[in-house]
């Protein structure tokens, strides 16, 4: 999670409305064109129906009222509205109560192409999707249960199974490889990379290697974790979580597959 943001989040009125600007809404626009073109055919079947589910608009930002409507009556959850960056406890906290944040700000033509903080297209578009879906949504609230009363160093931990599921976990349909990962997703790049390239390595998910794996977030990733289906996160999340934990903690981390990031110059 970066610990500084150019970005301000939009608040919404008191009708619960965030006014975007015509330049905002076309950025989303073309976000949107762009990623449903190349995820075809590449995103898992649960992600491409929870996107119907949501009907998201194709020529605006979505309100967050919009999106709720669907995912509570699908599973019970709701997105929340939250600042550029938010603390881990607030996070946690947030998905401890089945509530997905979302930070209420799009990112510049800029950074269109690769944003590091997470944008309300990345949640939106990249996430709300399996949030209609039981078994992602039950993993989801699971996590943010265990992270909430976790140590600090156990989150450390538990934000890699995080990374590799959630944010970039690939899983078997029909033989093929497909993505479910929002941060695969919501990125066109990484959409054909995690797929189609032969310089990631793809490993049979196991939660304990996951939680031992490190990762970067600014790069293309070096190792992605593979589901036989999207149903096996209810097998995870109904693990010994914690147990696991120790268990990765006893055996060490993994050797990085990347180069260390480099610092920036003072």
């Amino acid at each position: 999670m970066s610990k500084t943001t150019q970005y301000v989040s939009r608040q919404s009125d008191e009708k619960g409305i965030i006014h975007w600007s015509d330049e905002e809404n076309a950025v989303w626009r073309d976000l949107v064109a762009r990623q449903l073109e190349i995820i075809q055919d590449r995103a898992c079947d649960q992600f491409m129906h929870g996107l119907e589910l949501l009907d998201l608009p194709a020529d605006r930002i979505p309100q967050l009222a919009e999106v709720n409507k669907v995912l509570e009556r699908e599973t019970g959850w709701q997105v929340a509205e939250v600042p550029a960056l938010i603390n881990f406890d607030e996070f946690f906290r947030l998905l401890a109560n089945k509530r997905f944040p979302v930070a209420t700000f799009i990112r510049t033509r800029e950074e269109f192409d690769y944003l590091q903080e997470p944008d309300i297209f990345h949640e939106i578009f990249g996430h709300c999707p399996l949030l209609t879906n039981p078994a992602f949504a039950h993993f989801t609230h699971t996590y943010g249960k265990l992270g909430y009363a976790a140590s600090k160093q156990d989150r450390v931990y538990l934000a890699r199974l995080y990374w590799f599921t959630v944010e970039f976990g690939l899983l078997r349909q029909q033989g093929d490889l497909r993505i479910y990962g929002g941060g695969i997703l919501s990125s066109p790049g990484e959409t054909l990379y995690a797929l189609e390239s032969d310089k990631p390595k793809r490993y049979e998910m196991d939660p304990v290697e996951a939680l031992r794996t490190p990762y970067r977030i600014d790069i293309m990733q070096p190792v992605y974790y593979v589901l036989d289906n999207l149903d096996a996160l209810f097998e995870i999340a109904d693990m010994d979580m914690m147990a696991l934990v120790e268990k990765a903690k006893a055996l060490g981390l993994h050797k990085p597959r990347f180069p260390p990031k480099e610092k920036m110059a003072s």
